[in-house]
């Protein structure tokens, strides 16, 4: 939250602790970060890239191409970012929220926000199509009309 950044690698299925991230740093040495003191931590292809994510778009441009839900994070400080979260409530985490950025070519892939850090989660949208879409129903042919197609039987 003091703007500091500190590089280091996480387990990606077990790095939220109740009392923190677990983080292991370049310096091979094990950190218990409490969720109060982040802002927000960035799952980046290369630790070489813009760190914060200085580079990327922090709202979409347009609608999202991704399937999941649209969503808008208001941090305390009233900055504002948009991503794209699974449309699915087993994915909801009790420590914070994961999502996709806006641009996924980017340096930074993910983005990890305690709940704490955040004022406001807003659902702009639901993209992709649903799960139990009704597909439409063929009608069935009249007894008066041939099937063009159907072998003959002598």
């Amino acid at each position: 939250m003091d703007s500091s950044l500190l590089e280091g690698y996480v387990s990606p299925h077990a790095y939220l602790r109740p009392e923190g991230v677990e983080v292991l740093k370049r310096t091979a040495e094990a950190a218990l970060v409490p969720y109060e003191q982040i802002r927000a931590i960035y799952f980046v292809r290369e630790f070489d890239g813009p760190p914060d994510g200085e580079d990327q778009r922090r709202v979409f441009g347009s609608r999202p191409k991704m399937d999941g839900l649209w969503v808008r994070l208001t941090f305390r400080d009233d900055e504002v970012v948009e991503g794209v979260m699974p449309n699915d409530l087993s994915m909801m985490d009790e420590f914070g929220v994961t999502f996709t950025p806006p641009d996924a070519g980017a340096n930074v892939q993910r983005v990890f926000v305690p709940r704490r850090a955040l004022q406001q989660i807003k659902v702009l949208g639901v993209v992709g199509s649903p799960v139990n879409r009704r597909r439409p129903r063929k009608k069935a042919a009249s007894e008066d009309q041939r099937d063009l197609f159907a072998s003959e039987q002598s």
